[in-house]
């Protein structure tokens, strides 16, 4: 088993002298050669999906003949300066939240965002604000975690619903448990009653894919809980998703984030990019449930999926 060593907000903001990134004051077009350090640090955002990400990540590049570590940090505000400075060199990231998130930290918290539902326009917004902070980011594959709604399983046989569109076409009442900020996001009330016409009569605020929130929708409190489409425990609540086939919901398939001075090189990306066509949002539901549920290891869950897929 890999060591997994937590950084402290003071650990990943000294200023060291192995610090490879560009500062801020001298951010602009990269033109030095992509780097290939042989010992990578690999980060996680300290939940089960990024831990599972991380291990898969920091096992493909030891196939590679990589030495590799993983350092957990629960805090974007925190890894994502690591990742510029090259105190971390490969993280996980989330292609639409992350070209938001780079977005306002250039721009301003009020800045106009820049992920959408469409790939490959979220993805060049992306490349355009991580290339002058001297982070390269890899091709995504084919898992995507983003927002999504389910209902129990009963209710979507009742009225016979598999899509969101079903749902507005049934014209049926919908109490949504979801968090506070639902009322007033895109992708959540205002993006159910705009694209789907569904009535959305309250947002009950139990948060995003909580225990409670599936509760509430299991018993019939609620008709539908806001959740994610990675969730390991809908089945355990009786829940099912229903497909977003318009589109709301933004762009968030997974990518590798690397810097590139240290980890920029085809070896790196060609280690990390033989998960592409391999890993599905299927799959990665899979593999979170059997860390949460089936109390499984990350790094063992990994490995066995990695073996299955014969990628190690």
């Amino acid at each position: 088993m890999r060591p997994r060593l937590l950084l402290t907000a003071l650990a990943l903001t000294a200023v060291t002298a192995c610090t490879t990134g560009p500062s801020l004051e001298k951010q602009g077009t990269v033109t030095a050669p992509p780097g290939d350090s042989k010992h990578l640090t690999i980060g996680s955002a300290g939940f089960t999906e990024s831990d599972l990400l991380a291990q898969m990540y920091a096992q493909l590049l030891a196939k590679a003949g990589y030495s590799t570590k993983i350092l957990s940090v629960t805090n974007r505000e925190i890894y994502e300066p690591a990742l510029e400075s090259g105190q971390i060199d490969v993280v996980a990231e989330y292609a639409a939240t992350f070209a938001d998130w780079l977005n306002a930290k250039a721009h301003g918290a009020d800045a106009k965002p820049v992920g959408s539902p469409d790939l490959n326009s979220t993805m060049t917004a992306l490349r355009a604000l991580a290339t002058p902070r001297g982070l390269t980011v890899l091709d995504p594959g084919r898992a995507v975690d983003q927002n999504a709604f389910a209902v129990a399983r009963s209710y979507a046989r009742e009225h016979r619903l598999k899509t969101l569109s079903d749902l507005g076409a049934a014209k049926l009442p919908v109490r949504l448990a979801a968090g506070d900020e639902c009322v007033q996001r895109p992708y959540c009330e205002p993006g159910l009653k705009k694209v789907y016409g569904i009535d959305v009569t309250a947002v009950d605020p139990k948060g995003v894919g909580t225990t409670p929130a599936k509760q509430a929708v299991q018993s019939g409190q609620d008709q539908m809980v806001l959740t994610t489409t990675t969730d390991a425990t809908l089945g355990q609540f009786g829940l099912v998703l229903l497909a977003d086939d318009k589109h709301l919901q933004n762009a968030d398939y997974i990518v590798p984030v690397v810097n590139r001075s240290r980890a920029g090189s085809a070896g790196v990306t060609s280690a990390l990019g033989r998960l592409n066509t391999v890993l599905t949002t299927a799959d990665l539901a899979s593999l979170n449930e059997q860390v949460d549920s089936w109390r499984r290891l990350p790094e063992d869950v990994a490995k066995n999926y990695l073996k299955s897929k014969h990628l190690i």
